[in-house]
């Protein structure tokens, strides 16, 4: 089968075996979409420390089950399936308490140090757990984003323990922050507001209507201008999405006393905390990677016409194409949000 691979900051397309069952709770799935992430970037460029070299790329998927492990009891060959980017037993003491990401006999594996779904099949650990069925009414496309970055979007809204006609402030408007707004607006907040650097983003939130402010801190005061909007207060949750070089600062400083700042952004570099700068204000940090427990219910919201995700493919390539698509992912100005990989 053809699959993407990865070698110290390079990458390549080469012919591979087909994976097989190796667990009895492995599924082997038929890659029918997929999609580039930001963190697929990250691994290639050395950031990702337990990314295992010559691994094949992606956890970003839909497909459809081709075979099953003996105790995979609650999915049948032709199943469609949406994968989750966390691989998790459902039985250790995180996965206990839906700390999935921190699962002691998986976490961040597709992709990563096993391979993943760049190609044309993959093998699935725990399958029971990591594989949702997708209703009839939902496309592979309507599903791509449900494993990862809508995961993301809803457990950084989620760890801000967003509270009906509170206001929440997004910083970053890619497909997480994008995302985020989608999911805040389930929560029926007072105000959702869109910040971010590239203003076609931030026109894209407006017209679908996922924010009702959209604030380019090359344009205006930031803080000026939440301070305008909350009554001087601060908003009451901040997601950081965005991951650049002065957004954690921002986040902490538009966020009002007693607030809570969940972090789903992955940095490159190490942050600072001014612990005597943000003195009295009582913050509360959240930060890390997805807990994605929710693929059943985000595939419902979709089914139900709650939540739809399908503007974010910008642009499509077959897998063939897929080191073309890479660079354009990577090009900051190409105005690309997400690639579907078919």
């Amino acid at each position: 089968m053809k699959a993407l691979v990865w070698d110290y900051n390079k990458i390549n397309l080469i012919e591979k075996e087909k994976p097989t069952i190796i667990d009895s709770r492995d599924a082997i799935v038929k890659v029918t979409l997929s999609s580039v992430c930001t963190s697929d970037l990250h691994i290639i460029k050395g950031f990702v420390p337990k990314a295992v070299p010559n691994t094949v790329l992606g956890h970003e998927f839909v497909g459809e089950v081709v075979e099953l492990g003996a105790d995979v009891k609650n999915l049948s060959i032709g199943d469609r399936v949406s994968a989750n980017c966390e691989t998790f037993c459902g039985e250790c003491y995180f996965c206990k308490r839906g700390f999935i990401n921190n699962c002691e006999n998986g976490g961040w594996k597709l992709g990563c140090s096993i391979d993943g779904c760049q190609a044309e099949y993959v093998r699935v650990p725990f399958a029971d757990t990591g594989l949702t069925k997708i209703p009839d009414n939902v496309s592979y496309e309507n599903a791509l984003f449900v494993g990862d970055i809508l995961s993301s979007g809803y457990f950084g809204v989620e760890l801000c323990e967003l509270k009906q006609n509170e206001t929440i402030a997004i910083i970053g408007s890619g497909p997480v922050g994008l995302c985020s707004m989608a999911c805040a607006k389930l929560f029926n907040p007072s105000k959702i507001i869109a910040i971010d650097i590239n203003s076609t983003r931030l026109n894209l939130a407006k017209e679908l209507n996922l924010a009702d402010y959209v604030f380019n801190p090359n344009d205006c005061d930031i803080e000026f201008e939440i301070n305008n909007i909350t009554q001087n207060r601060g908003v009451d949750c901040v997601v950081e999405a965005a991951g650049g070089n002065n957004t954690f600062e921002l986040a902490w400083k538009i966020a009002r006393a007693n607030a809570i700042v969940a972090v789903v952004a992955m940095y490159e570099e190490n942050q600072v905390l001014p612990l005597p700068q943000m003195y009295g204000k009582n913050l509360i940090f959240k930060t890390g990677g997805v807990d994605a427990v929710h693929c059943k219910k985000l595939l419902e919201y979709i089914s139900e016409g709650k939540i739809n995700t399908d503007f974010l493919v910008t642009h499509k390539y077959s897998l063939d194409e897929i080191e073309e698509a890479y660079k354009l992912f990577e090009d900051k100005n190409s105005n690309c949000l997400k690639i579907a990989i078919y």
